[in-house]
């Protein structure tokens, strides 16, 4: 990981540990900080910043809110998306509302994913 690890992203990735979405702090506190399977925390990898990664799972959670509905938006999603997994890396995207109304089905997502 050390050659797509993107250090000049690192001031920015600590900024967002300090000022998670309220649907990021759901996730991290009450599931994948003491998941099994460790995961991380704003990331910066490959030119980006992930949200949740799990080194050992290959595996992307990004939480994503409103401002990822525009299409601009979902076509950076895309792109990244692409890019990633052309590393091996897999993204699955969990929505904010689907964070805070339905963490276990989050979870259970999650598990899945890491199963694969």
């Amino acid at each position: 990981m050390r050659d797509t690890y993107t250090r000049t992203l690192v001031p920015r990735a600590r900024e967002l540990r300090r000022a998670m979405t309220p649907a990021e702090r759901r996730l991290w506190f009450d599931l994948l900080r003491s998941h099994p399977v460790r995961f991380r925390r704003q990331v910066p990898l490959l030119g980006f910043i992930l949200d949740f990664y799990a080194p050992s799972a290959r595996l992307c959670v990004e939480v994503d809110g409103r401002s990822h509905d525009r299409p601009e938006a979902q076509a950076y999603d895309v792109e990244r998306s692409r890019v990633l997994g052309g590393a091996g890396i897999r993204v699955l995207r969990v929505q904010n509302a689907e964070a805070m109304r339905n963490l276990p089905g989050v979870a259970a997502l999650i598990e899945s994913a890491l199963q694969r």
